[in-house]
């Protein structure tokens, strides 16, 4: 299975992913692509030291965001792209996007979903006085973090937790839970069946 890893900032659940294909603990799957809407970003810069294929796409270059995505499409389908991992890719895809790869694009968000979409996710689920957060691998479908949802990993929020506190927590979760639910996909392991994805 070929990955395309999108990203816009330090690429730490890519780095979670790679990671866990270098140990063995994805097998049958490999990078083969990592694009990003920022030239300085980390992750970037990361994915070139290690000899993998990537490019950087200005979306300010394009007329609008179908224009951009089908340009990003366009360098997915190149590289036989067989699942598209969005790592921290700052952006909402468009529908064009979405149609191409469906059921093959997956996000993860720092909540529990549907808790709490959208930014500053951590920072909500503080304002609103929960006991428990955590962090949703999910498909992408036309909506913001909408799509039937693959994996979910749970923390305790403590009476002294800061935004920076449950984001740390919450982080190291997403790096279990990311590459998990890319094995189990690598694996052919998961059924979806409307909003219900079945770990076979």
């Amino acid at each position: 299975m070929k990955i395309g890893i999108l990203l816009s900032g330090r690429g730490s659940n890519f780095k979670a992913i790679k990671a866990a294909i270098d140990k063995g603990e994805i097998n049958n799957a490999e990078i083969a692509v990592v694009i990003s809407n920022k030239a300085d970003a980390q992750g970037l810069a990361y994915a070139a030291e290690c000899g993998l294929k990537t490019v950087y796409l200005n979306h300010k270059d394009f007329d609008g965001r179908e224009a951009y995505d089908r340009e990003i499409v366009k360098h997915l389908n190149e590289a036989g792209v067989d699942l598209v991992c969005l790592a921290g890719f700052m952006r909402i895809i468009s529908p064009y996007f979405v149609e191409q790869y469906r059921n093959r694009i997956i996000n993860i968000h720092p909540s529990l979903l549907p808790a709490f979409p959208g930014l500053d996710a951590q920072k909500q689920a503080l304002d609103y006085g929960v006991k428990f957060a955590g962090c949703t691998v999910h498909f992408v479908d036309e909506k913001m973090d909408n799509g039937a949802i693959i994996l979910q990993k749970c923390v305790p929020v403590t009476d002294d937790d800061t935004a920076e506190t449950l984001s740390a927590r919450i982080l190291e979760q997403e790096h279990r839970a990311y590459p998990e639910a890319v094995r189990l996909i690598a694996e052919g392991r998961l059924k979806t069946e409307g909003r219900h994805v079945k770990i076979l």
